[in-house]
């Protein structure tokens, strides 16, 4: 699986405290790009892979985008239109979206066409499919309460669900970098290629400008 050669931020969508936030990661080829009426930027130099929530429900709007061979020395970037899940997020629990890569060009562009995630808490195997919602062309919030955390016994306790919609939550970002190996059988080269054709103008000339210096 490759990964984004780019920066890294991680997004804090709050509705109390950071401190009471639960953090939810992606995988480099599920692109994160709206929570709620809440709009997620990537460019060129920075990308986001992990969102910060706070307890409740809220709508994604995810994007597939993945690279792979097409021949010798020759790659296709796959890209899916936009498409919209739920997730409910719970009290003292961290989340990693995940999916099933498909193994070659083929299967991926089949993927595209449909593309369906799942979600699972970290530490833990059990996945369960993110619910698909109708795209969201105008986003009126409504009031949620929040699930209350779940108490540690040694019964099972079935987890609180929050109302469908969240309150448009507050956005900070917090880049960090990382640097990420590239990915078996993808040249460096390749993948610089792949970035530059995703780049703005704009982000085209910074980096121009950033090699410069």
């Amino acid at each position: 699986m490759w990964k984004k050669v780019t920066s890294v931020a991680a997004l804090s969508l709050t509705l109390m405290s950071a401190a009471h936030a639960e953090m939810v990661s992606f995988p480099a080829e599920i692109l994160p790009l709206q929570v709620n009426d809440k709009v997620i930027e990537h460019s060129f130099f920075k990308s986001v892979d992990e969102l910060e929530l706070q307890p409740g429900s809220y709508n994604l709007k995810l994007k597939y985008s993945d690279l792979y061979e097409a021949g010798y020395d020759a790659h296709e970037v796959i890209e899916s239109e936009p498409f919209w899940v739920t997730l409910t997020v719970e009290s003292g629990k961290d989340y990693q979206v995940v999916f099933a890569r498909a193994k070659n060009l083929d299967a991926a562009k089949e993927y595209a066409k449909s593309p369906f995630v799942s979600v699972k808490v970290k530490g833990k195997q059990a996945a369960r499919t993110l619910p698909a919602v109708a795209p969201v062309t105008k986003y009126t919030p409504t009031p949620v309460t929040p699930a209350a955390p779940v108490a540690a016994t040694a019964t099972a306790v079935a987890p609180a669900v929050a109302p469908a919609v969240a309150p448009v939550p507050a956005v900070t970002t917090a880049p960090k970098a990382v640097s990420a190996p590239a990915p078996s059988g993808v040249s460096a080269s390749a993948m610089l290629e792949f970035w530059w054709q995703q780049a703005s103008p704009e982000e085209r000339k910074a980096f121009l400008q950033k090699v410069k210096n």
